[in-house]
């Protein structure tokens, strides 16, 4: 009788009755009566009362029925596990709160959506076998073992989740990484763990995903095979709310002969790499896929490439004459060191993390707003100069207090103001972690809950605000502090939650301790999992034009590194390092990927993952600008709402984004809304080649009196020398004979020397070689 009606609830013909025990002492006789006409309905439609004891194992809801409706896609973000649901029915998004979803499937709907005397015609398999209409269509077949497991819950009286359930605590997933060979899959399996000590294999009942199809294809049944694309792909397996991943890598396809043809040239690299632990790595992974990298650059392309990613800025003609002609075989190493104590270093970097900071200056009165950014710019480009240690930057940030003017940290707080802001912030800037969705609902792809949201948020929640005056929608000159008392409870249950860091306990705090000073301590700690590695990425990025992790800022299970080994290694020599940031730069300028050839070639032509050729990336919005001033000799003016910045102020160094530039938005210049990267846009448009033609501002520069196009069409030089000094200019390196013969004759055909200087500058400006990092 257990098995029919568990505990103080009474089912009659599939509704549901809940009795506590001083209702079943009210109703007295009536409790009995329930269960006689229950018993007469069950044993009308046949239910096997009398073979209950030859079931030993209940169907159990958690573990068992609700896997099937995740399978199934029922509970799915674009089925019923959406926030409205569909058609009326409504399940938690994958499953993640079982008890909801019991009451959904048994209470509502009329107690129509199962009928234990009659499982068969239960809408829950009504509809998932196409009996009856169904807007999702047929996702089950009545022979199936998910049919039966199914159709035994329900006859079994459609038994609720319990306290006392066995918990799924991990699912193995076996192998866990393998090299896949076009034609031979290979079969995964699954087993779960539960909290009794039990196990089970669920392969047949996991879903499957692959991050990559055209390189690891995998099936419903968790075959995975080599697809139609060399490289590395990673497979998820969901059973409930566990995720489990397989790493596969398949090889670029070659004959015997070809195969030994690389591993010979791999050899011989190995030679060269063999002092570099960081290279190392990176070779393992180029022998794995059998790809050989691209040849190393010349030094000019050398010396244009890292002034760009460490300065913004282009080589003079002059610093291309001195650098090709230095002999020393150091000189790359000590180009780095020259570059990262010159200001245009602390300026750059102070655009790149005032972007990810948010030091914002749109929605408010620019007139207000601006020395709030002015100080927070600043503060942060001091800080890079300086070469702060990272761990003491970050925690700078998060625990500041204060006035804007005594501690310009505290800005971040006028722009990060709500609970959603410091959780979603902190996470994405400082630990690499998207957990946006576990504001609504357990992370579909990661483990955070909606009790690690906001047990992160709970650690805010005494940051005061004081003073200062109303500016639009934000406050300024306010003054940060430390609130006596604070919270945040879980937005479901009402609970009070404890500060505490994502995934761990809750922080040991007295009543005076500032919750933002145990987070940052957290955080900064040499042994936390996200912090250093989040960084080193960011930077690795930044330099080699795609993450470790791609993208940046999204770490979780199923999207696992490219070369875990590596990114480890980068992140343990930076926090041994002290969180130096110059000496990251220096580790990351110094490897052989970063100098490799922008151009893939026949060994390599596939591999987008694995850094055996450099990535070529469009200039950011602000160092193009900087970069045509200073090929035409006319810098940008820049209004600031209640006046110009000095003449000579570069794009660089604008405080903030609500400086008006038409340029600078056209391309990607970010509105600094949130702390990802990907704000800023690089892909290119239309609007971006019309502004290369139309811009009245190019055209000013390129006609400009005292600008280079005019100076050298006024000096007494021949064709092939001016056409020389453009090339070089432009292109920062010295031209070929065939550019310069073309170029050479086109000057000497055109009577207006001025015109034809201003034509051939305009013409190379709008070049790829000028407009990308290569």
């Amino acid at each position: 009788m257990r098995q029919i009606f568990p505990d103080p609830t009474v089912r009659i013909t599939g509704r549901l009755w809940p009795m506590d025990s001083s209702t079943a002492k009210r109703s007295g006789s009536g409790w009995l009566a329930s269960i006689r006409i229950a018993i007469c309905i069950c044993s009308l439609f046949g239910s096997p009362l009398s073979a209950a004891e030859d079931t030993p194992v209940p169907v159990r809801f958690g573990t068992e029925v609700v896997p099937i409706l995740t399978r199934l896609g029922c509970n799915s973000g674009g089925c019923h596990g959406k926030a409205s649901g569909q058609n009326g029915f409504k399940l938690s998004l994958l499953g993640f709160e079982p008890e909801l979803d019991y009451e959904f499937l048994v209470s509502e709907g009329r107690g129509r959506r199962v009928i234990p005397g009659s499982p068969d015609r239960s809408l829950l398999l009504l509809k998932a076998t196409s009996r009856v209409p169904h807007g999702g269509g047929r996702r089950l077949a009545e022979s199936s073992d998910d049919y039966r497991t199914l159709s035994r819950w329900i006859a079994a009286g459609a038994l609720p989740p319990r306290p006392d359930d066995p918990r799924l605590e991990r699912i193995e997933l076996t192998p866990h990484e393998k090299l896949l060979q076009p034609g031979s899959p290979v079969a995964l399996h699954v087993t779960a763990h539960f909290s009794d000590g039990t196990n089970r294999d669920v392969t047949s009942q996991c879903v499957y995903q692959s991050n990559e199809p055209e390189i690891i294809t995998v099936d419903t049944e968790g075959v995975a095979a080599a697809g139609a694309r060399s490289g590395l792909a990673v497979v998820m397996a969901r059973f409930g709310e566990q995720l489990a991943t397989f790493h596969g890598a398949v090889p670029a396809t070659t004959s015997a002969e070809r195969l030994a043809n690389i591993h010979q040239q791999l050899d011989a690299l190995e030679q060269d790499l063999r002092d570099s632990p960081f290279d190392t790595l990176l070779l393992r992974q180029w022998r794995r896929l059998a790809i050989v990298p691209s040849p190393t650059v010349d030094d000019a392309t050398f010396l244009r490439r890292v002034m760009i990613d460490i300065c913004g800025t282009l080589p003079t003609p002059d610093e291309v004459r001195d650098y090709l002609a230095d002999s020393r075989p150091d000189k790359r190493d000590r180009l780095v060191d020259r570059l990262l104590d010159r200001p245009e270093y602390a300026s750059y970097f102070a655009l790149k993390w005032g972007d990810i900071l948010q030091n914002r200056g749109a929605g408010y009165s620019t007139s207000r707003q601006r020395p709030g950014t002015t100080l927070f710019a600043g503060w942060i480009r001091d800080s890079i100069a300086a070469n702060k240690p990272y761990d003491q930057f970050v925690s700078e940030i998060l625990t500041a207090s204060g006035s804007q003017k005594d501690n310009p940290a505290a800005l971040w707080y006028r722009t990060v103001r709500k609970p959603i802001d410091y959780v979603e912030s902190t996470a994405q800037a400082f630990l690499g972690v998207r957990i946006q969705c576990a504001q609504c609902h357990h992370h579909p792809a990661e483990r955070w809950s909606q009790a690690d949201y906001y047990g992160l948020a709970a650690a805010f929640a005494r940051v005061g605000r004081k003073g200062g005056f109303a500016d639009a929608e934000v406050p300024t000159e306010e003054i940060i502090f430390l609130k006596e008392q604070g919270g945040i409870s879980h937005p479901r249950t009402g609970e009070l939650l404890a500060p505490r860091p994502l995934g761990g306990d809750p922080f040991r705090l007295d009543a005076r301790d500032d919750p933002r000073v145990e987070l940052a301590r957290w955080l900064t700690a040499a042994d936390n999992p996200y912090f250093a590695r989040t960084l080193v990425n960011r930077y690795w990025a930044h330099f080699l034009g795609r993450g470790i992790i791609h993208p940046i800022d999204d770490a979780r299970d199923t999207n696992p590194p490219s070369s875990p080994e590596l990114l480890d290694a980068l992140a343990r020599d930076f926090v041994a390092s002290g969180y130096d940031l110059k000496h990251l730069i220096r580790v990351i300028c110094g490897t052989h990927a970063y100098r490799l050839a922008a151009g893939p070639t026949e060994w390599n032509a596939g591999d987008d993952q694995s850094y055996s050729h450099f990535s070529m990336r469009r200039l950011t919005a602000e160092v193009l600008l900087d970069g045509i001033s200073q090929v035409l000799d006319v810098p940008t003016p820049f209004n600031s709402g209640t006046g110009d910045f000095p003449p000579g102020t570069r794009a660089l160094d604008l405080p903030d984004e609500n400086v008006a530039a038409r340029f600078l938005d056209i391309f990607g210049r970010p509105a600094r809304m949130s702390a990802c990267e990907c704000e800023r846009a690089d892909a290119p448009s239309l609007a971006q080649a019309l502004e290369l033609v139309n811009s009245s501002e190019i055209q000013r520069k390129l006609t400009a009196e005292t600008g280079f196009a005019k100076r050298l069409a006024t000096q007494p030089l021949s064709p092939t020398q001016r056409a020389t000094a453009v090339i070089t200019r432009v292109f920062t390196r010295h031209p070929t004979p065939s550019e310069l013969q073309k170029a050479a004759a086109f000057l000497e055909s055109e009577p207006d020397q001025a015109e034809a200087c201003r034509s051939l500058l305009w013409a190379l400006l709008a070049t790829n070689e000028f407009l990308f990092n290569h």
